[in-house]
């Protein structure tokens, strides 16, 4: 009779697919979290956070700027526009995106959660948070261009 291997978290300790992916699911709950108080989830917070010190950024730039698709930072500003936290307007065949004064005000409950999640990653991990971000977004940005 042929013993069966048991698949173990350790099989999958060197595949950086599996992770990142479960680094991944760590940091969005922990940033889910922290940033509860703002009643927005992290990449709201974040797109409001390039909006606000862009005020007037294209759709195009921002979605840029948060390695997201065009796609789906549509949905993102139509729901913060719902909100009342964002506008549109167009100039030309141009989307402007800005904050309204709204958008404005949530602003500093939005950057206490972000030095809370940055506060509570960097406690964890102490220096090594340090190096870990700056090599993963390294490896993002060599990994994007192929």
């Amino acid at each position: 009779m042929e013993q069966q291997s048991k698949v173990t978290e350790d099989h999958f300790a060197g595949c950086p697919f599996f992770n990142v992916n479960w680094l991944s699911r760590v940091m969005n709950r922990m940033a889910e979290e922290e940033f509860a108080p703002a009643g927005l989830s992290p990449t709201y917070a974040f797109l409001l956070m390039v909006v606000k010190e862009n005020p007037g950024i294209t759709q195009r730039d921002l979605s840029e700027t948060l390695h997201i698709a065009p796609s789906t930072s549509t949905r993102f500003i139509d729901k913060l526009v719902v909100k009342g936290l964002v506008e549109r307007r167009n100039e030309g065949k141009l989307a402007l995106i800005y904050p309204t004064e709204e958008g404005l005000r949530i602003q500093q409950t939005i950057n206490q959660c972000w030095h809370r999640l940055m506060g509570r990653f960097m406690g964890a991990l102490g220096e090594e948070g340090q190096v870990l971000t700056g090599m993963l977004h390294q490896a993002a940005k060599k990994l994007e261009s192929k």
